[in-house]
């Protein structure tokens, strides 16, 4: 008799059970590829506004649930509900819009024009096919938004989709898998799956998906990435970031002080592309710490479900160790608690915000991915010592400028190591879905979202149609010497310089003769 085993999910800021939820066992994970498969050749035959007759019912259902899903993720994740509802709902909704209107001009088959001579008696075509079978791997910091950009890419694309939530975060699997029933796919499009995180990329990968989209650490994407391999699987890696904020000497300091907050803060600072390094310019930096430092200190870090927290509690337990830990290791090593936020103290999981100074790229805390709610910030002399600074880091998903010099912001950008480098803000490109997303180095391998996204999502095949009514080609074989010199001509005249152009003309034209 075989016993099935379940995952329970925590509200991480009581500890209250939300509910469990079966386990799969890694040996179904094959079966469900098969029959997504099936499923998946039917659907790619519908036509792309087809597709999105049944996507637009998943997102006016999302919109008509939405506060209540907010809350779900609320309890689920920790973050509080405007966060939830904003970032994650929000996000979602208008997701479904740009795929459902525009991935037809993206995708759509379109001709080719030859690009020399020999290709005038051609038609090509080129088609963009959906890969069939694509896997995605979610993280627990932003359950909903993130996962539904791949969903709905794939599913657009013409794909069928195995996804497996984060398993803190099964009850956001849930909402999901409401979604997609609100759009009537066919069976076995959409097959959701609950396995062990260290058991979960291995299986997928092998039950023979035709890609896998993993968000997560990068140890894990080194490990899924080498998995891969093996089958020559394609593979999308979405890995974090240790982002960098650059604040000018003419800045907008409260603008930028507020940003800080946003992007730093929110969601207990568990963003992949939230701010953790702040580089300010040194006739500024009093001025800047000081409008932080009060800002900071009027913040409540709490239960999301009171009102007046501001900052939810952190995910996991263990992910809080891990920022106390790097906390405490940069103040052994002389970095200053500038500031904190206030908690209410009996909150599970609920972390302070706080503010550092003094310290260093020595210190883990500025080295590695915090994702936490906290904040390094130190003073540079010039913009070439805050650029070199900034991209000191062996991750480069996002960063930001601050700056009312905006021709200067845009100079400093160019110089940047990171996908996505916003003036004046930050954390904010994610919920824009025709921008790609991904970042530099150890951050991303590839590029979701937008017409990027939508292409990962399928292979490229070009069919070309020859017109020339002659039973055979003057280059095939065998080839006459006649043929060979024109052909000779024909290079000289494309790559030479004059002279050589000038002789090979001659070729060309007198082909019978050797020139």
């Amino acid at each position: 008799m075989t016993i099935q085993v379940h995952t329970e999910a925590f509200n991480p800021a009581t500890g209250k059970s939300l509910g469990t939820i079966p386990q799969n066992s890694v040996k179904e994970i094959k079966d469900f590829v098969k029959r997504i498969r099936i499923a998946q050749v039917k659907w790619s035959r519908l036509s792309f506004s087809e597709r999105g007759l049944h996507l637009r019912k998943m997102q006016r259902h999302l919109t008509e649930h939405g506060e209540e899903y907010a809350q779900v993720i609320s309890q689920d994740n920790g973050k509080t509900l405007a966060d939830a509802y904003m970032t994650e709902v929000t996000s979602a909704i208008v997701a479904f819009d740009y795929y459902i209107k525009h991935t037809a001009r993206v995708l759509r088959p379109r001709r080719v024009k030859g690009s020399h001579i020999f290709s005038l008696y051609t038609r090509n075509k080129l088609q963009h096919v959906p890969r069939g079978v694509i896997g995605i791997v979610s993280p627990w910091n932003y359950p909903l938004a993130i996962p539904i950009h791949e969903i709905l890419m794939g599913l657009m694309a013409g794909n069928g989709i195995l996804f497996k939530a984060a398993s803190e975060t099964q009850m956001v699997g849930g909402i999901i898998q409401k979604i997609i029933d609100a759009g009537e796919l066919p069976q076995d499009l959409f097959i959701q799956v609950n396995l062990p995180g260290r058991v979960a990329g291995d299986a997928i990968l092998e039950a023979g998906i035709d890609k896998l989209f993993f968000t997560g650490s990068v140890p894990v994407g080194k490990q899924l990435m080498k998995k891969a391999a093996e089958s020559l699987t394609p593979i999308s890696l979405e890995l974090g970031g240790n982002d960098p904020m650059i604040i000018c000497a003419e800045a907008n300091l409260k603008k930028a002080a507020n940003g800080a907050i946003w992007a730093g803060l929110s969601n207990s600072g568990q963003s992949c592309a939230g701010i953790e390094r702040v580089y300010v310019h040194e006739d500024v930096y009093e001025a800047f710490l000081e409008i932080l430092k009060k800002k900071v200190k009027k913040l409540k870090a709490g239960n999301p479900e009171v009102s007046g927290n501001h900052i939810g509690s952190m995910t996991t337990a263990r992910q809080q160790a891990t920022v106390q830990k790097m906390m405490d290791d940069a103040v052994r090593m002389g970095a200053e608690v500038l500031s904190t936020s206030q908690t209410d103290g009996k909150t599970r999981q609920a972390m302070a915000a706080t503010i550092l100074t003094h310290v260093t790229h020595d210190m883990e805390i500025m080295r590695e991915e915090t994702f936490g709610p906290v904040l390094g910030v130190m003073s540079f002399q010039t913009i070439d010592e805050a650029i070199r600074l900034a991209n000191d880091s062996d991750l480069g998903l996002t960063a930001s400028v601050w700056t009312r010099n905006h021709r200067m912001g845009r100079q400093i950008a160019d110089q940047l190591q990171a996908g996505v480098v916003t003036i004046n803000d930050h954390l904010i490109t994610h919920g824009i879905p025709n921008l790609p997303w991904g970042g530099f180095k150890n951050s991303s391998v590839g590029r979701t979202h937008g017409e990027a996204g939508l292409l990962s999502m399928t292979e490229s095949r070009v069919i070309v149609n020859n017109y020339l009514p002659l039973n055979k080609q003057p280059h095939w074989t065998p080839v006459s010497g006649f043929v060979y010199r024109r052909w000779v001509g024909f290079a000289m005249i494309i790559g030479g310089n004059l002279s050589q152009k000038l002789k090979g003309l001659l070729k060309l034209i007198f082909g019978f003769r050797k020139i």
